[in-house]
């Protein structure tokens, strides 16, 4: 993981130390949006760690019907201070700036992320993607990110004429340059090879109906992962 840290940006390395991961620079805050640690974990391979073991848990609890969310809710991660300014924003040094500028007056324990950003400026929202810069490939681990909802997969064969009939509704979430989500329609062939559930369709004729949501992914080093639920 310490490699990681010394690769990823400014942002990124701060909110790994407020996640509670083991790195040598103590965190100020005490709590931090759990898609922070989902971003950071994932990005690490989920390194086993309360922390990560929590964020896991809630990106998987996210694509557990009904409804199937984005498991990744970047946006809700800030990583950037944008701030409403005139001059052009150095995100890695602004955002080191934003989260370490603390008020005296408060105990460190206390401060939470609003805490350490500066009162005279007000953050501007970024609504459905990340609030930096995140097209470099250190963040392709994002864009890996595929969810596969099989709405419903049915197969069987016609008593008439013994045709074999399927239909089916297969839909497909991925991550844009900038850690926007979107749906779009999918297949059954589609299905990663790991997908369970759907291995005879199209062989024959066996009776099948099967529903799940499927979420990969790469990390940051490239090694794949994936978890399946079905209902």
């Amino acid at each position: 993981m310490r490699h990681l840290f010394n690769k990823l940006p400014a942002s990124v390395a701060v909110a790994l130390t407020v996640t509670g991961l083991s790195l040598p620079m103590p965190a100020r805050a005490q709590t931090y949006p759990i898609d922070c640690a989902i971003l950071l974990c994932l990005s690490g391979g989920w390194p086993a760690s309360v922390p990560c073991a929590r964020a896991r848990a809630e990106f998987i609890r996210r694509i557990t019907p009904w409804p199937v969310e984005p498991p990744l809710q970047i946006w809700r991660c800030p990583m950037g201070a944008s701030y409403e300014s005139d001059r052009p924003l150095n995100s890695a040094g602004r955002i080191f700036e934003a989260f370490y500028q603390t008020d005296s007056r408060r105990p460190p324990q206390s401060l939470q992320v609003h805490d350490l950003v500066p009162t005279d400026q007000a953050l501007r929202l970024v609504q459905d993607r990340a609030d930096i810069d995140i097209s470099g490939p250190e963040f392709n681990f994002v864009r890996s990110i595929r969810v596969f909802d099989v709405r419903y997969a049915r197969q069987h064969e016609s008593g008439r004429d013994g045709d074999c009939n399927r239909s089916a509704t297969v839909v497909l979430g991925t991550y844009g340059t900038q850690g926007d989500f979107s749906w779009q329609r999918s297949s059954v062939t589609a299905l990663p090879s790991a997908h369970v559930g759907l291995e005879r369709w199209g062989e024959h004729c066996p009776g099948i109906y099967h529903r799940s949501v499927f979420v990969d992914w790469r990390d940051y080093e490239g090694n794949y992962g994936f978890e399946q639920v079905n209902y």
